[in-house]
């Protein structure tokens, strides 16, 4: 059974809200889990494997929101969200361990880190990411952010599976200079790999992930440079988009009432 037909078949009513209590944020960390570590196969320092939480230390200053099927009591998919205040009690962004933000930290703009997105296998490809989307496009209005960004991931970190995608993302969607963000020169990666003349792109863009294609719709765009993340068995890009440059009829899509 496919995702989308699965997640008809459940008849699912979601809600969307900001973790409160500590139950909350294991409720989000047990579905990361499951997703990065169990899926992915991912690690990292601070990973519980035997409580199966997937958490770092920027947990506690980040915003997390979770998606919820009401109709089972349990968390089906989470985002997490760092504004600039919480950025500083934190000492830094998530991100900046693997791109130079300073770009975006000089422009004096209301910034946004986005993060550790996921959604329960069984609801993927039905209406589960759209209320999510919905949530953040409501807390983006709430809080009059101005840009987002953040680190979306491919899995594997074999660089030359992934040259025709990360190459069509460099020579296509490439950021402007005043929002271009550079992979940290000690991991940079060159996403330059593929002449643009010698692209497939209908066949890079099968191989870019869901998540980043959601963003480029909404018109987004990526940094500079690519971060081998072995920890997370991922490479990593850095997406950006600029709140006054977003494709209107696709962000209507996810700030409408509708459902």
């Amino acid at each position: 059974m496919t995702p989308a037909k699965m997640d008809a078949k459940l008849k699912s009513t979601f809600s969307v809200r900001l973790a409160e209590t500590d139950a909350d944020l294991e409720a989000a960390q047990r579905l990361r889990y499951a997703v990065f570590v169990e899926e992915l196969g991912g690690g990292g320092a601070l990973v519980d494997h035997a409580a199966r939480l997937e958490k770092d230390r920027f947990d506690p200053f980040f915003d997390h929101m979770l998606l919820t099927d009401e109709t089972r009591g349990e968390v089906v998919g989470v985002y997490r969200v760092m504004r600039s205040d919480q950025a500083e009690a934190a000492g830094q962004f998530y991100s900046a361990d693997e791109y130079d933000l300073s770009i975006l930290l000089k422009s004096n703009r209301r910034l946004l880190e986005l993060g550790r997105s996921c959604v329960h296998p069984a609801y993927r490809g039905g209406m589960a990411m759209f209320h999510l989307w919905r949530g953040l496009a409501n807390y983006i209005a709430d809080h009059e952010i101005e840009v987002l960004f953040g680190v979306a991931s491919f899995h594997g970190t074999d660089v030359g599976a992934l040259a025709q995608a990360l190459s069509l993302l460099h020579h296509r969607h490439l950021a402007p200079e005043e929002l271009r963000v550079r992979a940290q020169e000690a991991a940079y990666q060159n996403m330059d790999l593929v002449a643009e003349d010698a692209l497939d792109p209908r066949a890079a863009m099968l191989s870019v992930p869901a998540l980043i294609k959601a963003y480029l719709r909404l018109g987004g765009f990526v940094g500079e440079g690519a971060f081998i993340d072995h920890a997370f068995n991922t490479t990593d890009v850095c997406l950006i988009l600029d709140t006054a440059r977003m494709n209107e009829r696709q962000a209507r899509l996810y700030q409408s009432d509708a459902v």
